[in-house]
């Protein structure tokens, strides 16, 4: 059967091809009685307007774009969720884009797919950031911190967490520590390792002399490598802080497969407090981070550039250290 037009519904409801992009579009120039004609014209042929038409003659899409490395895990659960709901609450709709390689990211940022951009990207570079702020295509980061014309950041203190967290290991005593990293180029991991450098050199001792494994925040990553690293230290470290939740878990697993105690004879922490950080056991101890926050601060900065604001925010979220089970002094 032959696709109905926005003429065809015209022709029944007997008014103006404008009339009847009015009525649809909620255009307020038409009679409430027209308006219903319309609509009721449009309901009996199964009428569907053209949307990327008026996309193009609106230059809007009302959708915003969230683009990340992975939308996997109990971290990102929270961060989409918080975001779609945000969105929906304000009448736009969103994608989740995960693209295969770097070009096919910039496409999409910058060919107006989308009118807006929520980044949670590691392929995105600097020279990336300038090419967007000279598109002005409204942008929040949410991985690392820049600002502009039309764009903002709302990031997580990750280096000051990380200072936190290793001073509160070494107040339990420890003295040999060892940091489960997460990807290479990922800021946070960076900040985090950062803080965890700087708290082990004020307390006098030697950060080059701290293992650090590769748990690429994910439990079974950091499953093997701490599994592997006790199997073969002489003198291994008596606490890990790891780059996020999962690799902790992950840490406690290696930990008691090799049938040590967590917290007994080997502390573990964590970032993030996802929710099962609670439930696990030993209880996670944790930083928590203000995910969901971030997402909902995300979309109310991005709409607010989208409809003329400049933009140029750079927001720095604070955590909270979350102690409980995992974590205990040091007995060596």
């Amino acid at each position: 059967m032959k696709k109905k037009t926005i003429k065809d519904v015209a022709e029944l409801a007997n008014v103006s091809i404008s009339t009847v992009s009015n009525a649809l579009n909620g255009v307020n120039v038409v009679t409430p009685e027209t308006k219903q004609r319309v609509l009721k014209a449009a309901a009996e042929l199964n009428y569907v307007p053209n949307l990327m038409g008026k996309q193009l003659r609106s230059g809007e899409t009302k959708m915003l774009g969230f683009f990340t490395d992975s939308v996997s895990g109990p971290y990102f659960y929270v961060l989409v969720e918080a975001i779609s709901r945000a969105v929906a609450k304000l009448g736009y709709g969103m994608q989740v884009i995960v693209p295969s390689d770097h070009k096919t990211l910039m496409n999409n940022i910058l060919g107006n797919v989308v009118d807006g951009a929520i980044i949670f990207e590691h392929m995105i570079n600097d020279d990336d950031i300038q090419q967007i702020l000279m598109h002005s295509v409204p942008t929040v980061l949410l991985d690392r911190p820049a600002h502009g014309p039309k764009m903002s950041s709302f990031i997580f203190n990750s280096q000051a967490e990380g200072y936190e967290a290793t001073k509160y290991l070494l107040n339990l005593g420890h003295r040999r520590l060892g940091f489960l990293a997460g990807y290479e180029n990922n800021h946070d991991s960076h900040l985090r390792y950062a803080g965890f450098k700087q708290a082990i050199e004020e307390a006098g001792l030697n950060s080059d002399e701290m293992p650090v494994l590769s748990g690429l925040f994910e439990e079974e990553a950091s499953y093997n490598a701490v599994k592997s690293y006790l199997h073969y230290a002489d003198e291994p470290a008596t606490a890990f802080l790891a780059g996020n939740d999962l690799s902790a878990i992950g840490a406690m697993k290696a930990i008691v497969s090799l049938g040590y105690k967590v917290a007994e004879d080997f502390s573990v922490m964590g970032f993030d407090d996802i929710e099962i950080s609670q439930y696990f056991r030993p209880a996670l101890t944790t930083v928590r981070n203000p995910i969901a926050r971030q997402g909902i601060l995300a979309v109310d900065e991005l709409l607010a550039m989208i409809n003329g604001r400049v933009g140029g925010t750079e927001q720095v979220l604070d955590g909270e250290l979350v102690i409980r089970d995992s974590t205990g002094f040091a007995k060596r």
